[in-house]
């Protein structure tokens, strides 16, 4: 089987649709190929040192990623592919997939949370907008799919109340990550390298975009009021800040005097990411709105438990499993979850250390070497 997956960009900075992408394609049953359609420059570093296939036919300066080239790249193309994966929701390509492919290549739609009522609630003018391009174009390339995919039940649940107008064929994909290899030492001193100063340093770890959505603000404010109660527990901020938000997230830190235990290193990548996890206490997402969470698959992947908002889709299966804490994603939820971890006596932090890497309710019945993909669920399969 040939699967296209089509997507704005497959920059790692973009965050876990990117990730998503990337594991589909590496856990791809032997026998079927899988090729990237982008909106990226070609020559990007991360499109040129791709381990598959990636037509990048950008780049494009517009959020709405629109490109002349890519609807007749489609009708060009669609006879060599077997199924279409359209990631994302909100720019040109579902238009264009649907415009090439209904009728002809089956495809399905990854909305990777873009249907989740948080953002008719935080952006409500924008939410306005949004409803002319739902009526015109984003209802119909839904309707036309063979499925809409979502990784968990809260996920499918919650996407019912963002337009009331709405028909898909939904479908739970039980979602993982792929596991790390190498050396854990070694991986461990990489990142010690990349960030000397937490060699001999406890350390909370939160990995991903520094953006409000995340709740970044929530955290830092937290560890800044608790810091005094756990001299030894410093706090790192991993992740790409495109929106230059650290200054001002350090501000309340650097008033009361506790900056240097907060850490920036920027994105982490490769054996750096795979240390930073394992070098840690605990994994921190304080995020308000979050499907799934890749980061949060690949801390458990790593024996590391997770502090996780309610507003993390799967953060309810997580702390019913006992491997990791859920507050509200409010500042004084924020509080209660990182007051609670420093709380924790020692032995319940190992017994949520020893159930992260067992296999919670969204990944039940899949062996973590071997995560469930498109192809398995015979979503391409004819009708």
């Amino acid at each position: 089987m040939r699967i296209l997956h089509v997507i704005a960009t497959i920059d790692p900075a973009a965050g876990g649709p990117t990730e998503v992408v990337r594991v589909l394609i590496e856990q791809r049953p032997p026998q079927s190929s899988a090729e990237v359609l982008s909106l990226d420059d070609p020559a990007a570093q991360f499109v040129r040192n791709a381990p598959f296939t990636i037509h990048a036919l950008g780049p494009v300066r517009s959020v709405y990623a629109y490109s002349a080239r890519l609807l007749p790249w489609l009708r060009a193309n669609r006879q060599r592919f077997d199924g279409v994966v359209v990631h994302g929701l909100w720019q040109f390509g579902g238009l264009a997939v649907w415009r090439s492919m209904a009728r002809r290549v089956p495809y399905v739609v990854f909305p990777h949370g873009m249907l989740d009522p948080y953002f008719k609630r935080a952006f409500p003018i924008k939410h306005i907008k949004k409803w002319i391009y739902w009526a015109l174009v984003e209802y119909w390339v839904l309707r036309a799919a063979r499925r809409v995919l979502f990784t968990c039940n809260a996920e499918a649940e919650l996407a019912n109340h963002c337009f009331w107008l709405h028909r898909w064929q939904p479908q739970v994909v039980p979602f993982g990550t792929t596991p790390p290899t190498g050396d854990q030492a070694l991986q461990q001193n990489a990142f010690f390298v990349a960030c000397p100063a937490l060699r001999n340093r406890r350390f909370l770890l939160f990995l991903g975009r520094i953006h409000p959505k995340k709740g970044c603000d929530l955290l830092v404010d937290a560890f800044v009021k608790l810091a005094a109660t756990d001299p030894e527990l410093d706090l790192v901020m991993a992740g790409p800040d495109a929106q230059n938000w650290r200054a001002k997230l350090q501000q309340n830190a650097t008033a009361a005097g506790i900056a240097s235990r907060i850490h920036w290193p920027g994105m982490l990548e490769g054996d750096r990411k795979w240390g930073a996890f394992y070098a840690s206490e605990a994994f921190v997402l304080p995020s308000h709105q979050e499907n799934f969470g890749i980061a949060v698959a690949e801390a458990m992947a790593c024996a590391r438990p997770v502090l996780l908002s309610n507003k993390v889709n799967i953060a309810d299966e997580i702390a019913a499993d006992g491997a990791g804490l859920m507050e509200v994603d409010t500042a004084e939820g924020t509080e209660r979850l990182l007051a609670r971890w420093i709380a924790l006596p020692q032995p319940q932090r190992k017994r949520q250390s020893h159930r992260a890497p067992l296999q919670p309710h969204f990944l039940r019945g899949y062996p973590r070497s071997s995560h469930p993909n498109l192809n398995e669920f015979s979503i391409f399969a004819a009708a």
